[in-house]
């Protein structure tokens, strides 16, 4: 299997991931795990060679159980923050984040089983959420945007640096 798009660059990390955009009945599915306190897209990095479109709907298999097909692109996120790269160490790296997030198609009888971890290990599960939750959620940007869906693509720039 290929290597995730994550590239050391100086004394940071460039990320190349996707993100899912899964509703059902005005709630957004969600991730969480024990470790960190906030909710974060369904998806994960791009993998060396593999396009977007494979990706997202890999990575909502690992995570959700179920082969979804893509609607279509709603977002590109340029994300700088800070973030442990490595598990083995407290030490926080500057990441360079772009992402692409695709609204997917939900079917009716959609029931998501969660059998994956995090990045650093931790055992993930799924929440259906509304978007004007209190929990802080990640990107920041859904809980406006998703509240009334746009056709166009939309393009964000966070930085946390």
């Amino acid at each position: 299997m290929s290597s995730d798009c994550t590239v050391k660059i100086d004394d940071g990390i460039l990320n190349i991931r996707v993100g899912a955009i899964i509703m059902k009945d005005n709630k957004i599915l969600m991730v969480g795990n024990d470790k960190d306190k906030f909710l974060y897209s369904v998806g994960g990095r791009i993998k060396f060679g593999e396009t977007a479109e494979e990706a997202v709907i890999r990575e909502v298999f690992e995570e959700t159980g179920h082969k979804l097909e893509i609607d279509r692109l709603g977002f590109v996120h340029e994300n700088f923050f800070h973030a442990k790269f490595d598990k083995n160490t407290e030490e926080k790296k500057l990441f360079h984040e772009i992402s692409l997030f695709f609204y997917m198609k939900t079917p009716k009888d959609f029931e998501p089983v969660c059998k994956s971890f995090s990045g650093l290990g931790n055992k993930e599960k799924l929440m259906w959420i509304s978007p004007k939750t209190d929990y802080t959620i990640y990107p920041e940007f859904f809980k406006t945007e998703l509240t009334n869906p746009s056709e166009s693509v939309k393009h964000f720039v966070t930085d946390e640096r």
